[in-house]
């Protein structure tokens, strides 16, 4: 049961209004210098929900992440010779 989820950025005015964000999903991090909040919800709900988040009046903006997009398969990729030789090692 491996759920695909998406991260979105929000930027707000006041850290008061966090719980409000809390409640649309997983909130993982909080910055209260710049004041954005990394949250995590399911695929199927990630345009819903930054729909309901761009609606409050506290939340400046709300920008996906593109983690899902980004392709993580690297070609021509060469392993370095001597890491291969420490690990073989154990160190």
């Amino acid at each position: 049961m491996n759920v695909q989820r998406q991260g979105m950025v929000i930027y707000f005015q006041h850290m008061k209004n966090l719980r409000q964000i809390k409640k649309h999903g997983h909130l993982i991090y909080a910055s209260k210098k710049s004041k954005y909040a990394i949250l995590y919800v399911d695929k199927e709900r990630h345009e819903e929900t930054m729909e309901k988040l761009e609606r409050f009046p506290f939340v400046s903006k709300v920008v996906p992440s593109y983690k899902p997009e980004v392709k993580t398969d690297y070609e021509n990729a060469k392993p370095d010779k001597a890491k291969q030789y420490d690990y073989k090692m154990g160190i």
